[in-house]
């Protein structure tokens, strides 16, 4: 957690505090554009492998576009990305499978994975004993913990996670932050994610980058 300080004695975390050597992912957006209009700008920044990086902004100043980029999901762009091999991504929908069971959604994924590692990964998450259930009769949080059994299962050297607590209650919020804390902690991917809350960034990430302006650009952030 970043330890809150006064205004007296704020800190300013920099944006390139990984070696070169440790990072896992490397990222220079030179330029980002959706037609004439330009959205991002230089937003260069690493993450170490173990490391949480938090990406804060408004709404709408480009932070999943930011991820997509990463991911590799979105190549149009001035700039280039180094990535590991394996990737997970969670979402802030589940993007299940709704014709498979739970298992299932962890087996055609990850092919390599065993029928016996998929339901101990199940189990991890809070869903044992429901491995047979389609996505449908699964509730929001056990949909959330599912997609989550899936994206570890996978053993990721890069996590992405693009606001997967949104629209939870506080109480299932709190459970799904302690069990994403936990599988980061064991799995130790570099781990990149979007929120809006504060607390959130708080409560996961090890470094906080915002994006800010027009076009958007990584800032230094205050703590």
């Amino acid at each position: 957690m970043i330890p809150r300080s006064g205004p007296e004695d704020r800190r300013i975390v920099p944006l390139h505090p990984t070696p070169p050597e440790a990072a896992a992912i490397r990222v220079a957006i030179h330029s980002k554009r959706f037609g004439p209009t330009e959205v991002l700008r230089d937003v260069h920044f690493s993450v170490a492998r173990g490391e949480t990086v938090a990406l804060l902004g408004p709404s709408g100043i480009g932070k999943s576009t930011v991820l997509r980029i990463v991911a590799g999901l979105d190549p149009d762009f001035d700039g280039e990305v180094q990535r590991p091999r394996r990737i997970a991504m969670v979402f802030q929908e589940p993007t299940l499978l709704p014709w498979r069971t739970a298992l299932q959604n962890l087996t055609l994924v990850h092919p390599d994975l065993t029928e016996r590692a998929a339901r101990a990964a199940l189990a991890r998450v809070g869903l044992k004993d429901r491995e047979d259930a389609f996505p449908r009769s699964l509730s929001l949080g056990q949909q959330r913990r599912l997609a989550l059994a899936r994206a570890f299962a996978g053993k990721p050297e890069m996590l992405i996670m693009d606001e997967p607590f949104v629209s939870l209650d506080p109480e299932l919020a709190e459970a799904m932050l302690a069990l994403t804390e936990t599988l980061i902690a064991e799995a130790c991917p570099a781990t990149i994610f979007v929120t809006h809350a504060r607390a959130e960034a708080d409560r996961l990430a090890s470094r906080v980058l915002e994006l800010r302006g027009t076009p958007a650009t990584l800032c230094p952030h205050l703590i």
